[in-house]
């Protein structure tokens, strides 16, 4: 880590940039940010470095001793997106938080906006729906049904539900910070957490542009982690809403069944009784889950 002198106050806001292999980008990125957020009052931005193979630590470095602004974290090896992030939290001086990739992604100069939303809600996140926002097409098919689905487990309309341009309460995402993932799920997870435990998030419509570089996510094993992670969020946090639908289907099942036994075949068979007990089974389960939710600190 490279040392800064203490300010005397904390910065407004402490902006989270995570690194990866963004030789190509970082400069930009940097300077960019340097040149928006010099209309707040004060900023620090905080570069993780997560073990990249490239050059990007050394561009930091060089960065850190041109802005007095950047500090620059280095791990010992690639962690991933969420723990890189959770490390910043942890170095982060302003209780306000912001976060963004440095790949180019993302519109900079929005940032300043989504700080300034910030004193009416705990959490600012840019929603990718602006006028200019590009994505491949093999991502969005898996990210409609993991949006209905994100939709379905808070009880709103979410219109982007994994930006990685947004700024939160760091105390608030502390409060989380045991069951944030360290992979690409932490800004899906966080937004689920947030939403079920009432917290005011705002979705702001921003632009998004093509990366610079290549791509760090794997389409069909990042959304096998997303489901999971979604699933398993959910069930922390909602577990009726999670298993409602399996035990709707369940009670249908029973009664097709018990529907056969009796008007076909005249008796009541073994199937039915295993299908009206796995019923019974979920649904109690469902509603311990979510006493046990309801009692939790978070």
């Amino acid at each position: 880590m490279i040392d800064k002198p203490k300010m005397a106050h904390p910065p407004d806001v402490s902006v989270l940039v995570p690194c990866y292999n963004e030789e190509s980008a970082v400069d930009e990125t940097v300077a960019k940010l340097h040149s928006a957020l010099s209309s707040l009052g004060s900023f620090e931005i905080v570069a993780i470095e997560d073990g990249s193979e490239d050059a990007t630590l050394s561009k930091l470095r060089t960065l850190a001793a041109q802005f007095p602004t950047v500090k620059v974290v280095a791990h010992d090896r690639n962690r991933g997106y969420g723990a890189a992030l959770k490390t910043g939290m942890r170095h982060a001086a302003s209780p306000l938080v912001a976060i963004i990739d440095a790949d180019g992604t993302y519109p900079i100069n929005d940032l300043p906006r989504l700080v300034g939303l910030m004193a009416d809600y705990d959490m600012v996140i840019g929603a990718r729906t602006g006028a200019n926002v590009t994505y491949s097409a093999l991502r969005k098919v898996p990210k409609f049904f993991l949006h209905k689905w994100v939709n379905w487990i808070v009880n709103a309309r979410i219109p982007d539900i994994n930006s990685g341009m947004r700024v939160f309460r760091k105390d608030m995402a502390q409060k989380f910070v045991r069951i944030l993932p360290n992979g690409f799920s932490f800004t899906i997870t966080i937004t689920i957490s947030a939403l079920r435990n009432n917290y005011r998030v705002h979705f702001e419509p921003i632009d998004y542009f093509q990366r610079q570089g290549s791509s760090k996510i794997h389409p069909i094993k990042d959304t096998l982690r997303f489901v999971q992670i979604i699933g398993r969020t959910g069930m922390y946090f909602a577990p009726l809403r999670i298993l409602s639908p399996l035990i709707v289907l369940l009670l249908l099942g029973s009664a097709a069944s018990l529907g056969h036994d009796i008007f076909v075949l005249k008796d009541l068979t073994e199937k039915s009784l295993v299908l009206l007990t796995t019923t019974l089974n979920v649904g109690i389960f469902a509603v311990l889950a979510d006493m046990i939710d309801k009692r939790s600190d978070i």
